[in-house]
């Protein structure tokens, strides 16, 4: 699967963002991958990026450890207003995480999903946002 501009559209990056990455590993879609760092003109920031970052992308599989853990970790280095993206393999996929485990680790860790779409070929986006203060 080709990453169209419909696709990267919905991630919601503008030029000069600095996004970091988590989960990489050889099974990522490099085409997606390239096409964040064209919208920003930015290289992704990896796991040991030290400073704040203007939105988070995840790859996640099961077996990766703890999703809660990663999110919090995530959000630590996010800045305020800052956009989560979950990447998830697929249902039929090596790797699969069930959605109800992705909304679980997100309410624990004070997110919601908004919205889950395809992605890739192999991998599912979901957008994790902060989770409205009751009233």
């Amino acid at each position: 699967m080709v990453t169209n501009d419909s696709v990267i559209d919905r991630f919601g990056l503008t030029a000069g963002q600095v996004v970091q990455e988590f989960g990489w590993d050889d099974d990522v879609d490099d085409v997606l991958r390239a096409a964040i760092e064209d919208v920003t003109g930015e290289e992704l920031a990896d796991e040991d990026y030290g400073d704040v970052a203007d939105g988070v992308i995840i790859w996640w599989r099961e077996g990766d450890g703890d999703l809660t853990d990663m999110l919090v970790d995530a959000l630590n280095m996010l800045e305020d207003g800052g956009d989560v993206w979950l990447l998830t393999r697929k249902a039929g996929r090596d790797g699969h995480v069930p959605h109800a485990e992705v909304e679980d680790a997100a309410t624990t860790a004070g997110l919601h999903a908004m919205t889950t779409f395809a992605a890739a070929a192999d991998w599912s986006a979901t957008k994790l946002a902060n989770r409205p203060r009751g009233k």
